[in-house]
């Protein structure tokens, strides 16, 4: 019996027909006019959304006020909880780069950061930039960051104030605290100094939202006169842009999910031609790092599925001069690596636990950093110096707050720089942190990480929040958050279902949720929520699953493959429009989603399998349990009109009385509200849903 009582008429989007025929298959979509025609445009300037459009997603945001009215103390509640969590005048350690030491702060009540400066070793802050006086007047404001000159005189920040990661970007002068006349429209928000400090370079958004060009800009020219670095011809391919720690080289990253290609510019000739360093071969990843006279390249070619480093002349970095430095081991994926003056150092995961390992460029000799809790997360900061001994780690669990260190790779000290402080107090005694296996469907078993307070019964009356995502080889990490301990502290069993598709068994743990295996990582999902039940850490009745984005996938795949094991769903920006947008080659993201999903544009076969599992496309008479679908008006990444037409589906064909929720945020795009608290506010709106289905208040 819903929970949900009283409820006024939902809204019901008026059906329009629309055919497509692929392939020899033809589909209609009753739903297809709430995507707008000139989303481009509307990207930047919300205000000329049809009518129509803006109409009925403000009549569902009055409907899922009206549900969710009854829940309101309980979200300042809520929100009061996680706001007291967060140290509120917090600033980071300052990181070492020549005269000077950089860092980030918050004031109390401050949503966006302050960055500031000091010298090296102590004394005097200087602000750079206040994010609270950028922000004002706005209701959607991010930083981008703040990227110091080599000289250190000015900065490169970047803003999107509608959401929709069109990011403009402008130069501080650090003397006077001003901003420069030049002005940088929509760029992907990355840039990246010549050593003279009197130039940079940066990536440009096309019309259809791909970083496709990189550009050089000289400091007092308008961005007319930019020159064309380079132009990427292939849409499929993500684009960025920079440079070395020596200030050598900057580089040109262009990639997919499965293939990649550098191109570098030395900065003794900013004007030079990019040179290649391996031209690309699909479904062949590289990634380079500066180490003096040579690069580190850590790779999967030749078969090195969990990659491999190797190490070439940077004057002639061609494959053909590649030469192994660190070996692939099967089952013990690399994840990053760094190289400093000397020491090679990378971050790896075997057995779902990262390390980090540290070599001496000189001996060879190796050793490395681990911890011992059954389940944990490691954060590898690295340094800003090339000349250094000295890096810089965090850790933490479920149960731990984040701890930094200092690390020095030569006496193997480690410094304890910073635990983070949780101001309305946190016992790590209270709670338990836990790793289980839930067998999968083809006798693989799926790591779930569990989190609970230690008086919490495990006889399948706990409610519990099932976090899933499994996709792009996205490792959810077991990091220390405060925001879960809200349910913890109210009963909750916090899992983590850590499903293919992610790469936390290994790539091929990623390769076994891709493609046409896609729907491996549906059922891990689902075996996950079948252990739970089973071993009674919860019951079905009690399971609220929850996923954003492609993890918003998941959440409409499950609805539709196994809605009775589930009390309700949380689907944040949730692609499930899958068949649809992979269809639609102007989107930003489409083309270089194809090695991900497949192109059904192109093959027929790869067409009918989106088809069979694509959420919207699936939607069928059933009885679904309360859903909760989130979107985000200017967001780019998944569009506004897939939850939008996935509410409208799901309303239309649900045999149960539970309600289908939809929240459009006016004023923003895929990741939120934009300021620290108002995306607290989004977590305790999440958070209150679940309470609501899982405790029947």
């Amino acid at each position: 019996m819903s929970v949900f009582k009283n409820l006024p008429t939902p809204p019901a989007a008026p059906k329009k027909p629309f055919t497509d025929t692929r392939h020899g298959i033809t589909r209609t979509d009753d739903y297809a006019w709430l995507r707008a025609d000139n989303w481009q445009a509307m990207f930047k300037d919300p205000s000329i959304l049809a009518p129509e459009i803006r109409s009925h997603l403000e009549a569902e945001n009055t409907y899922m006020n009206a549900a969710m009215a009854d829940t309101k103390e309980l979200q300042k509640v809520l929100f009061s909880e996680m706001k007291g969590r967060i140290k509120e005048d917090d600033s980071s350690i300052p990181m070492k780069d020549g005269p000077y030491a950089y860092g980030t702060l918050f004031i109390t009540g401050g949503e966006q950061p302050h960055f500031f400066r000091e010298p090296r070793n102590g004394g005097e802050r200087k602000l750079l930039l206040n994010g609270d006086k950028e922000n004002e007047g706005k209701s959607y404001f991010r930083l981008s960051g703040l990227d110091h000159s080599s000289d250190h005189s000015h900065g490169i920040w970047g803003y999107d104030d509608k959401g929709s990661e069109y990011f403009t970007l402008k130069i501080r002068n650090f003397e006077t605290g001003e901003d420069l006349a030049d002005v940088i429209e929509n760029t992907g928000g990355d840039a990246v100094w010549a050593p003279d400090g009197k130039s940079f370079f940066y990536t440009l958004q096309d019309e259809n939202h791909r970083p496709s060009k990189i550009f050089h800009h000289i400091i007092g020219t308008p961005q007319s006169d930019d020159r064309l670095v380079y132009e990427e011809e292939d849409p499929g391919f993500f684009m960025g842009v920079g440079g070395s720690l020596l200030d050598d080289y900057i580089f040109i990253d262009i990639h997919d999910h499965e293939t990649s290609e550098y191109r570098i510019i030395p900065t003794s000739d900013l004007t030079a031609e990019p040179k290649i360093v391996a031209e690309r071969e699909t479904e062949i990843e590289y990634e380079i790092s500066e180490g003096g006279d040579v690069f580190y390249i850590l790779t999967n070619d030749g078969d090195a599925k969990d990659f491999k480093i190797m190490e070439a002349p940077a004057e002639n970095p061609g494959k053909e001069n590649w030469r192994e430095v660190v070996p692939h081991k099967p089952g013990t994926l690399i994840l990053s690596h760094l190289a400093y003056a000397r020491h090679l150092l990378w971050l790896e995961r075997k057995d779902g636990l990262p390390r980090i390992v540290i070599r001496d460029r000189r001996t060879g000799e190796e050793h490395a950093i681990a911890f011992e809790e059954e389940a944990y997360a490691l954060g590898l900061q690295g340094a800003a110096e090339y000349d250094t001994d000295v890096i810089r780690f965090s850790y933490s669990s479920m149960t731990t707050p984040s701890q930094l260190y200092d690390y020095n790779m030569v006496t193997r000290e480690r410094t304890l720089l910073k635990t983070q402080e949780v101001p309305s107090g946190h016992n790590p005694e209270d709670y338990v942190t836990r790793r289980v296996f839930a067998p999968a469907w083809d006798g693989e078993t799926v790591p779930v990480t569990l989190l609970y307070r230690k008086d919490t019964p495990l006889d399948g009356s706990a409610p519990c929040l099932l976090y899933g995502y499994g996709a792009y080889g996205v490792t959810i990490p077991a990091g220390f958050n405060t925001n879960c301990l809200s349910l913890a502290d109210r009963g909750f069993v916090y899992a983590i279902a850590h499903i293919r598709g992610g790469k936390d068994k290994g790539f091929a743990w990623y390769e076994d949720g891709k493609m046409e295996k896609k729907t491996n990582t549906f059922k891990d999902f689902i075996a996950a929520a079948d252990y739970l039940n089973q071993q009674k850490f919860t019951s079905y009745a009690k399971i609220i699953a929850e996923g954003g984005s492609a993890g918003g996938m998941l959440m409409g795949a499950v609805a539709n493959m196994a809605p009775e094991k589930f009390a309700g769903i949380i689907a944040a920006v949730p692609f499930v429009d899958v068949l649809n947008t992979m269809l639609d080659d102007t989107l930003p993201l489409t083309p270089p989603e194809w090695p991900e999903w497949g192109n059904p544009i192109e093959s027929k076969e790869e067409y009918e399998q989106i088809a069979a599992y694509s959420p919207y496309d699936n939607v069928g008479e059933k009885p679904y349990p309360p859903i909760l679908a989130l979107g985000g008006l200017t967001d780019p990444r998944v569009t506004y009109w897939e939850p939008a037409k996935w509410v409208a589906k799901l309303r239309d064909k649900t045999t149960s009385d539970a309600p289908i929720l939809l929240k459009t945020n006016m004023d923003a795009g895929h990741g939120g509200a934009s300021g620290r608290f108002q995306r607290l506010e989004e977590v305790a709106f999440e958070y209150a849903f679940a309470v609501k289905v899982a405790e029947k208040m």
